[in-house]
């Protein structure tokens, strides 16, 4: 168990992040976390559109290996111009 996120790896975490609605968004998002992880299943991919159809949440989930892993991540999804916003 990690002591700074109380998170016990392996686990299953959500990676989500928005930006606008295109193709290549969902790409990229997809690529950035793929990255680390390897291939993801379609079934790990969610996207929901906003109500003005200009931007979309992308949540993936992963099986998370450890605390660097997840730093990892975030640290490339946060720091790619696609992505507004990271959780």
């Amino acid at each position: 168990m990690s002591a700074q996120s109380g998170l016990e790896f392996p686990c299953e975490f959500p990676i989500k992040m928005m930006g606008r609605d295109t193709p290549e968004f969902r790409a990229t998002a997809r690529a950035l976390v793929e990255a680390h992880v390897g291939a993801v299943s379609d079934d790990a991919v969610q996207a929901t559109v906003s109500r003005n159809g200009r931007f979309v949440s992308v949540t993936i989930m992963i099986t998370a290996a450890g605390q660097q892993q997840l730093d990892d991540i975030y640290r490339d999804v946060s720091s790619h111009d696609d992505v507004l916003v990271a959780l």
